[in-house]
Protein backbone atom coordinates (compact mmCIF):
# COMPACT_ATOMS: atom_id res chain seq x y z
CA UNK A 1 0.00 0.00 0.00
CA UNK A 2 1.21 3.51 -0.53
CA UNK A 3 1.06 4.16 3.00
CA UNK A 4 4.00 1.48 3.28
CA UNK A 5 6.58 4.34 2.82
CA UNK A 6 6.48 5.91 6.07
CA UNK A 7 7.19 2.13 7.96
CA UNK A 8 10.45 2.07 8.41
CA UNK A 9 10.56 5.62 10.24
CA UNK A 10 7.42 5.08 12.22
CA UNK A 11 8.40 1.44 13.61
CA UNK A 12 11.67 3.15 14.83
CA UNK A 13 10.62 6.07 16.75
CA UNK A 14 7.98 3.83 18.41
CA UNK A 15 10.76 1.66 19.41
CA UNK A 16 13.72 4.31 20.44
CA UNK A 17 11.73 7.04 20.62
CA UNK A 18 12.49 10.01 23.75
CA UNK A 19 13.60 9.59 26.54
CA UNK A 20 12.90 12.45 29.37
CA UNK A 21 15.29 13.47 32.03
CA UNK A 22 12.61 14.89 33.98
CA UNK A 23 11.45 12.17 36.85
CA UNK A 24 7.60 13.15 37.74
CA UNK A 25 7.13 14.10 41.31
CA UNK A 26 4.31 11.50 42.76
CA UNK A 27 1.81 11.99 45.72
CA UNK A 28 2.10 10.36 48.85
CA UNK A 29 1.05 6.70 49.02
CA UNK A 30 -1.27 6.00 52.05
CA UNK A 31 -1.92 2.66 53.19
CA UNK A 32 -4.10 0.19 50.73
CA UNK A 33 -7.35 1.04 51.50
CA UNK A 34 -9.03 -0.89 48.53
CA UNK A 35 -8.79 -3.78 46.23
CA UNK A 36 -10.60 -2.68 42.97
CA UNK A 37 -8.83 -4.11 40.25
CA UNK A 38 -7.14 -1.50 37.54
CA UNK A 39 -8.41 -1.31 33.48
CA UNK A 40 -6.27 0.15 31.74
CA UNK A 41 -7.27 2.09 28.59
CA UNK A 42 -5.59 2.63 25.64
CA UNK A 43 -6.01 5.83 23.35
CA UNK A 44 -7.01 6.52 19.63
CA UNK A 45 -5.29 3.99 17.06
CA UNK A 46 -4.11 2.21 20.53
CA UNK A 47 -3.91 -1.88 20.51
CA UNK A 48 -4.69 -4.74 22.97
CA UNK A 49 -1.86 -6.37 24.68
CA UNK A 50 -1.87 -9.65 22.23
CA UNK A 51 -1.06 -7.36 18.98
CA UNK A 52 1.64 -5.65 17.83
CA UNK A 53 3.98 -8.10 18.29
CA UNK A 54 3.92 -8.19 21.74
CA UNK A 55 5.31 -4.75 21.77
CA UNK A 56 2.97 -3.25 24.49
CA UNK A 57 0.58 0.07 24.31
CA UNK A 58 1.39 0.02 28.11
CA UNK A 59 4.86 -0.28 28.48
CA UNK A 60 6.66 -0.94 25.12
CA UNK A 61 8.97 -3.36 25.23
CA UNK A 62 8.13 -3.82 29.24
CA UNK A 63 4.64 -4.84 30.62
CA UNK A 64 3.28 -2.17 32.91
CA UNK A 65 0.40 -4.74 33.20
CA UNK A 66 1.88 -8.09 34.42
CA UNK A 67 4.46 -5.40 36.49
CA UNK A 68 1.42 -4.44 37.87
CA UNK A 69 0.36 -7.82 38.65
CA UNK A 70 3.48 -8.60 40.40
CA UNK A 71 3.08 -5.75 42.67
CA UNK A 72 -0.18 -7.14 44.02
CA UNK A 73 -2.88 -5.14 42.00
CA UNK A 74 -5.18 -7.03 39.73
CA UNK A 75 -5.02 -5.27 36.51
CA UNK A 76 -6.57 -5.55 32.83
CA UNK A 77 -5.53 -4.35 29.66
CA UNK A 78 -8.71 -3.07 27.87
CA UNK A 79 -8.85 -3.83 23.56
CA UNK A 80 -11.64 -0.99 22.69
CA UNK A 81 -12.18 0.24 18.87
CA UNK A 82 -9.04 2.26 18.14
CA UNK A 83 -10.64 4.51 15.78
CA UNK A 84 -13.99 4.48 17.29
CA UNK A 85 -16.08 6.95 19.38
CA UNK A 86 -16.06 7.36 22.82
CA UNK A 87 -19.40 6.01 22.98
CA UNK A 88 -18.92 2.87 20.83
CA UNK A 89 -15.84 1.80 23.02
CA UNK A 90 -17.69 3.07 26.13
CA UNK A 91 -20.07 0.41 25.50
CA UNK A 92 -16.89 -2.23 24.31
CA UNK A 93 -15.44 -1.68 27.71
CA UNK A 94 -18.33 -2.02 29.42
CA UNK A 95 -18.88 -5.16 28.20
CA UNK A 96 -15.24 -6.44 28.13
CA UNK A 97 -14.76 -5.73 32.53
CA UNK A 98 -18.50 -7.28 32.75
CA UNK A 99 -19.06 -9.92 30.12
CA UNK A 100 -21.38 -10.27 27.03
CA UNK A 101 -22.05 -9.34 23.92
CA UNK A 102 -21.61 -5.49 23.16
CA UNK A 103 -24.46 -3.45 22.25
CA UNK A 104 -24.27 -0.05 21.45
CA UNK A 105 -27.79 0.62 21.88
CA UNK A 106 -30.71 0.72 19.23
CA UNK A 107 -31.40 4.38 18.95
CA UNK A 108 -27.41 5.10 18.34
CA UNK A 109 -27.32 1.92 15.86
CA UNK A 110 -30.38 4.10 13.89
CA UNK A 111 -28.73 7.29 14.14
CA UNK A 112 -25.18 6.57 12.28
CA UNK A 113 -26.49 3.41 10.48
CA UNK A 114 -23.86 1.04 12.57
CA UNK A 115 -24.67 -2.52 13.72
CA UNK A 116 -26.34 -2.93 17.07
CA UNK A 117 -24.64 -5.28 18.42
CA UNK A 118 -20.44 -6.23 18.68
CA UNK A 119 -18.49 -8.93 20.11
CA UNK A 120 -18.93 -11.23 22.93
CA UNK A 121 -16.50 -11.20 25.78
CA UNK A 122 -16.14 -13.78 28.70
CA UNK A 123 -15.54 -10.53 30.87
CA UNK A 124 -12.52 -9.51 33.06
CA UNK A 125 -14.51 -9.05 36.50
CA UNK A 126 -18.06 -10.67 36.00
CA UNK A 127 -18.49 -9.53 39.54
CA UNK A 128 -18.30 -6.25 38.35
CA UNK A 129 -21.25 -4.23 40.58
CA UNK A 130 -22.07 -7.20 42.44
CA UNK A 131 -22.27 -6.63 45.94
CA UNK A 132 -19.32 -8.02 47.88
CA UNK A 133 -20.03 -10.95 50.44
CA UNK A 134 -16.48 -10.16 52.62
CA UNK A 135 -16.77 -6.75 52.63
CA UNK A 136 -20.89 -6.03 51.82
CA UNK A 137 -19.53 -3.07 49.86
CA UNK A 138 -20.15 -3.13 45.72
CA UNK A 139 -17.37 -3.98 43.32
CA UNK A 140 -15.91 -1.56 41.65
CA UNK A 141 -13.05 -0.72 39.56
CA UNK A 142 -10.24 1.92 39.29
CA UNK A 143 -10.28 2.92 35.13
CA UNK A 144 -6.83 4.74 33.76
CA UNK A 145 -7.24 5.96 30.56
CA UNK A 146 -4.00 7.20 28.28
CA UNK A 147 -5.14 10.28 25.81
CA UNK A 148 -8.54 9.52 24.07
CA UNK A 149 -8.86 6.33 26.81
CA UNK A 150 -9.88 9.19 29.25
CA UNK A 151 -12.62 10.10 27.25
CA UNK A 152 -13.79 6.68 26.66
CA UNK A 153 -13.66 6.04 30.88
CA UNK A 154 -15.45 9.55 31.55
CA UNK A 155 -18.26 8.14 29.05
CA UNK A 156 -18.64 4.56 30.27
CA UNK A 157 -19.15 6.28 34.21
CA UNK A 158 -21.48 8.90 32.39
CA UNK A 159 -23.94 5.96 30.92
CA UNK A 160 -23.37 3.26 34.29
CA UNK A 161 -24.91 6.12 36.34
CA UNK A 162 -27.30 7.89 34.29
CA UNK A 163 -28.32 6.06 31.27
CA UNK A 164 -28.92 7.46 28.29
CA UNK A 165 -32.42 8.94 27.66
CA UNK A 166 -32.02 8.63 23.77
CA UNK A 167 -31.99 4.42 24.49
CA UNK A 168 -34.73 4.32 26.96
CA UNK A 169 -36.86 6.34 25.23
CA UNK A 170 -36.41 4.27 21.86
CA UNK A 171 -35.82 0.93 23.15
CA UNK A 172 -38.48 -1.73 24.65
CA UNK A 173 -37.41 -2.12 28.41
CA UNK A 174 -36.98 -5.54 27.96
CA UNK A 175 -34.42 -4.82 25.23
CA UNK A 176 -32.42 -2.46 26.95
CA UNK A 177 -28.83 -2.91 27.53
CA UNK A 178 -28.08 -2.94 31.26
CA UNK A 179 -25.83 -0.23 30.80
CA UNK A 180 -28.38 2.08 29.15
CA UNK A 181 -30.86 2.16 32.15
CA UNK A 182 -28.96 4.28 34.80
CA UNK A 183 -28.93 2.07 37.03
CA UNK A 184 -25.38 1.50 37.98
CA UNK A 185 -24.63 3.71 40.62
CA UNK A 186 -20.99 3.77 42.14
CA UNK A 187 -19.44 0.75 39.87
CA UNK A 188 -16.10 2.99 39.34
CA UNK A 189 -14.16 4.40 42.08
CA UNK A 190 -12.22 6.51 40.56
CA UNK A 191 -11.40 7.78 37.23
CA UNK A 192 -7.84 8.85 36.51
CA UNK A 193 -6.52 10.19 32.92
CA UNK A 194 -3.33 11.00 31.60
CA UNK A 195 -2.46 13.30 28.54
CA UNK A 196 -5.91 13.32 27.70
CA UNK A 197 -7.84 15.48 25.04
CA UNK A 198 -10.65 16.52 27.49
CA UNK A 199 -11.13 19.59 25.14
CA UNK A 200 -9.96 18.12 21.99
CA UNK A 201 -6.41 18.56 20.47
CA UNK A 202 -5.54 20.99 17.98
CA UNK A 203 -3.91 17.90 15.54
CA UNK A 204 -7.27 17.52 14.60
CA UNK A 205 -7.02 20.43 12.36
CA UNK A 206 -3.86 19.38 10.67
CA UNK A 207 -3.84 18.15 7.46
CA UNK A 208 -7.75 16.17 6.57
CA UNK A 209 -7.61 15.73 10.32
CA UNK A 210 -6.47 13.08 12.80
CA UNK A 211 -6.88 10.49 10.61
CA UNK A 212 -3.70 10.44 8.84
CA UNK A 213 -2.05 8.90 12.39
CA UNK A 214 -4.12 6.32 11.80
CA UNK A 215 -2.44 5.67 8.30
CA UNK A 216 0.50 5.32 9.64
CA UNK A 217 -0.50 3.15 12.08
CA UNK A 218 -2.47 0.41 9.58
CA UNK A 219 0.88 0.86 7.21
CA UNK A 220 3.06 -0.06 9.77
CA UNK A 221 0.99 -3.02 11.36
CA UNK A 222 0.48 -4.07 7.44
CA UNK A 223 4.49 -4.43 7.06
CA UNK A 224 5.07 -5.82 10.10
CA UNK A 225 1.58 -8.49 9.30
CA UNK A 226 3.24 -9.27 5.97
CA UNK A 227 7.01 -9.65 7.38
CA UNK A 228 5.16 -12.68 9.74
CA UNK A 229 2.53 -13.64 7.77
CA UNK A 230 -0.21 -12.63 10.44
CA UNK A 231 -2.10 -9.55 11.63
CA UNK A 232 -0.72 -7.94 13.94
CA UNK A 233 -3.47 -4.70 14.32
CA UNK A 234 -7.31 -5.04 14.90
CA UNK A 235 -9.66 -2.06 13.71
CA UNK A 236 -12.18 -3.35 15.38
CA UNK A 237 -14.84 -1.13 12.76
CA UNK A 238 -17.13 -5.08 12.67
CA UNK A 239 -20.22 -2.59 13.60
CA UNK A 240 -19.53 -0.30 10.04
CA UNK A 241 -19.17 -3.71 8.34
CA UNK A 242 -15.52 -3.03 7.75
CA UNK A 243 -14.68 -6.86 9.25
CA UNK A 244 -12.11 -8.35 7.46
CA UNK A 245 -13.15 -10.92 4.78
CA UNK A 246 -11.92 -14.08 4.80
CA UNK A 247 -8.64 -14.65 2.51
CA UNK A 248 -8.47 -11.18 2.28
CA UNK A 249 -5.30 -10.13 2.61
CA UNK A 250 -3.96 -7.35 5.46
CA UNK A 251 -2.91 -4.44 3.06
CA UNK A 252 -6.56 -5.21 1.56
CA UNK A 253 -8.52 -4.43 4.80
CA UNK A 254 -6.09 -1.89 5.85
CA UNK A 255 -7.21 -0.40 1.99
CA UNK A 256 -10.36 -0.80 2.75
CA UNK A 257 -10.72 0.86 6.24
CA UNK A 258 -8.65 3.71 5.66
CA UNK A 259 -10.63 4.59 2.53
CA UNK A 260 -13.71 4.19 4.36
CA UNK A 261 -16.23 7.24 3.88
CA UNK A 262 -17.38 6.93 7.24
CA UNK A 263 -14.35 9.18 7.81
CA UNK A 264 -16.03 11.36 5.64
CA UNK A 265 -20.09 11.35 6.63
CA UNK A 266 -20.33 10.89 10.17
CA UNK A 267 -19.35 12.13 13.84
CA UNK A 268 -19.45 8.21 15.29
CA UNK A 269 -15.58 8.20 14.95
CA UNK A 270 -12.87 9.46 17.27
CA UNK A 271 -11.66 11.78 14.94
CA UNK A 272 -14.76 13.90 15.65
CA UNK A 273 -14.42 12.90 19.24
CA UNK A 274 -10.70 14.57 19.65
CA UNK A 275 -11.42 17.59 17.63
CA UNK A 276 -12.15 20.51 19.97
CA UNK A 277 -15.62 20.62 18.53
CA UNK A 278 -16.10 17.22 19.18
CA UNK A 279 -15.10 17.04 22.56
CA UNK A 280 -17.11 20.31 24.05
CA UNK A 281 -20.21 18.12 22.15
CA UNK A 282 -18.85 15.04 24.18
CA UNK A 283 -18.44 17.61 27.80
CA UNK A 284 -21.84 19.24 27.34
CA UNK A 285 -23.10 15.65 28.42
CA UNK A 286 -20.51 13.68 29.75
CA UNK A 287 -20.22 15.19 33.69
CA UNK A 288 -18.35 14.42 36.28
CA UNK A 289 -20.08 12.33 38.92
CA UNK A 290 -20.72 12.82 42.68
CA UNK A 291 -18.91 9.12 43.96
CA UNK A 292 -16.47 9.23 41.44
CA UNK A 293 -12.61 9.77 42.49
CA UNK A 294 -11.17 11.86 39.50
CA UNK A 295 -7.72 12.09 38.80
CA UNK A 296 -5.51 13.92 35.69
CA UNK A 297 -1.89 14.06 34.77
CA UNK A 298 -0.75 16.61 32.14
CA UNK A 299 2.27 16.23 29.57
CA UNK A 300 4.36 19.03 28.16
CA UNK A 301 7.43 18.30 25.52
CA UNK A 302 7.68 22.07 24.17
CA UNK A 303 9.67 25.06 25.18
CA UNK A 304 9.32 28.33 23.79
CA UNK A 305 10.61 30.07 21.19
CA UNK A 306 11.65 33.42 22.06
CA UNK A 307 12.05 34.66 18.44
CA UNK A 308 8.84 33.50 17.11
CA UNK A 309 7.02 33.32 20.02
CA UNK A 310 5.84 29.77 19.59
CA UNK A 311 6.15 26.20 21.27
CA UNK A 312 9.18 23.81 19.32
CA UNK A 313 9.14 20.52 20.14
CA UNK A 314 11.99 19.29 22.87
CA UNK A 315 15.43 17.82 21.91
CA UNK A 316 13.63 14.79 24.18
CA UNK A 317 10.93 14.24 22.08
CA UNK A 318 10.30 11.07 19.86
CA UNK A 319 11.50 12.51 16.31
CA UNK A 320 8.30 11.04 15.16
CA UNK A 321 5.83 13.56 17.02
CA UNK A 322 7.78 16.41 15.88
CA UNK A 323 6.11 17.62 13.23
CA UNK A 324 2.86 17.75 15.23
CA UNK A 325 4.09 19.49 18.12
CA UNK A 326 5.45 22.36 15.38
CA UNK A 327 2.16 22.58 13.93
CA UNK A 328 0.26 22.71 17.14
CA UNK A 329 2.71 25.37 18.45
CA UNK A 330 1.85 28.00 16.13
CA UNK A 331 -2.05 26.88 15.49
CA UNK A 332 -4.45 29.63 16.22
CA UNK A 333 -8.14 29.56 14.79
CA UNK A 334 -10.44 32.13 15.75
CA UNK A 335 -13.41 31.16 12.85
CA UNK A 336 -17.71 31.76 13.88
CA UNK A 337 -19.15 28.31 15.09
CA UNK A 338 -15.93 26.64 16.25
CA UNK A 339 -14.11 26.80 19.72
CA UNK A 340 -11.24 29.39 19.41
CA UNK A 341 -7.65 28.27 19.57
CA UNK A 342 -5.20 31.01 21.24
CA UNK A 343 -1.64 30.81 22.36
CA UNK A 344 -2.92 29.36 24.83
CA UNK A 345 -3.38 26.30 23.23
CA UNK A 346 0.20 25.79 21.89
CA UNK A 347 1.87 23.80 24.57
CA UNK A 348 1.82 20.23 23.89
CA UNK A 349 3.43 16.71 23.87
CA UNK A 350 3.34 16.09 20.28
CA UNK A 351 -0.33 14.95 20.01
CA UNK A 352 -2.38 16.55 22.80
CA UNK A 353 -2.31 20.55 23.77
CA UNK A 354 -1.54 20.31 27.61
CA UNK A 355 -4.47 22.90 28.24
CA UNK A 356 -6.42 20.39 27.23
CA UNK A 357 -5.37 17.95 30.18
CA UNK A 358 -6.28 18.98 33.13
CA UNK A 359 -10.29 18.13 32.86
CA UNK A 360 -12.74 19.29 30.74
CA UNK A 361 -13.98 23.13 30.51
CA UNK A 362 -15.09 23.95 26.94
CA UNK A 363 -18.93 23.01 27.29
CA UNK A 364 -17.87 21.34 30.60
CA UNK A 365 -19.41 22.64 34.14
CA UNK A 366 -16.67 20.12 35.91
CA UNK A 367 -14.88 21.14 38.61
CA UNK A 368 -10.90 21.40 38.41
CA UNK A 369 -9.09 21.65 41.69
CA UNK A 370 -5.09 21.66 42.04
CA UNK A 371 -4.07 18.28 44.22
CA UNK A 372 -2.69 19.50 47.85
CA UNK A 373 -2.71 15.81 48.79
CA UNK A 374 -6.37 14.95 49.63
CA UNK A 375 -7.97 14.03 47.04
CA UNK A 376 -11.59 15.58 46.60
CA UNK A 377 -14.44 13.13 45.46
CA UNK A 378 -16.16 14.29 42.40
CA UNK A 379 -13.84 16.44 41.08
CA UNK A 380 -11.08 16.98 38.58
CA UNK A 381 -7.97 16.93 41.26
CA UNK A 382 -4.94 18.19 38.47
CA UNK A 383 -1.66 16.00 39.63
CA UNK A 384 0.45 18.42 37.45
CA UNK A 385 2.30 18.26 34.06
CA UNK A 386 4.91 16.01 33.54
CA UNK A 387 8.15 15.96 30.98
CA UNK A 388 7.19 13.81 28.85
CA UNK A 389 5.99 13.11 24.81
CA UNK A 390 2.42 11.66 24.19
CA UNK A 391 4.19 7.94 24.15
CA UNK A 392 6.78 7.91 26.49
CA UNK A 393 4.39 8.43 29.54
CA UNK A 394 2.93 5.17 28.97
CA UNK A 395 6.54 3.41 27.79
CA UNK A 396 6.34 3.87 23.97
CA UNK A 397 9.74 4.79 23.61
CA UNK A 398 13.07 4.24 25.91
CA UNK A 399 11.59 5.44 29.79
CA UNK A 400 11.06 2.33 32.19
CA UNK A 401 7.67 3.84 33.47
CA UNK A 402 6.90 0.92 35.39
CA UNK A 403 8.02 2.73 38.98
CA UNK A 404 5.68 5.38 37.92
CA UNK A 405 2.39 2.99 37.54
CA UNK A 406 3.51 1.31 40.58
CA UNK A 407 3.15 5.00 42.53
CA UNK A 408 -0.11 5.72 40.52
CA UNK A 409 -1.53 2.39 41.73
CA UNK A 410 -0.76 2.66 44.95
CA UNK A 411 -2.26 6.68 44.79
CA UNK A 412 -6.10 5.15 43.73
CA UNK A 413 -5.54 1.76 46.19
CA UNK A 414 -5.22 3.95 48.81
CA UNK A 415 -8.97 5.20 48.26
CA UNK A 416 -11.81 4.33 50.32
CA UNK A 417 -14.36 1.87 49.33
CA UNK A 418 -17.40 3.67 49.74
Amino acid sequence: MKKASVLAFTLLSMVAGSLSLAEPAQAASAARQNFAPIVLVHGFSGWGRDEMLGYKYWGGLTDIQQDLRNYQYETYTAAVGPLSSNWERACELYAEIKGGTVDYGEAHAKKYGVQRYGRTYPGYYPQWGQVNPTTGKVNKVNLIGHSMGGQTIRTLIQLLENGSPDEIAYTPAAQLSPLFNGSKKSWVLSATSIATPHDGTTLENAVEGIVPHAQQIIGMAASLGGLIGETVYDFKLDQFGLKRYAGESFSSYSDRVYNSPIWRSTHDTAEWDLGPDGAKELNSWVKAQPDVYYFSWGTQNTFYNIFTGHQDPSITMNAFLAPNAFFMGAYTRNETGHVPITSAWYQNDGVVNTISMNGPKQGSTDSIVTYNGTPQIGKWNYMGTLSYDHGAVVGIGLPDMRGWYRNLADQVGALPLK
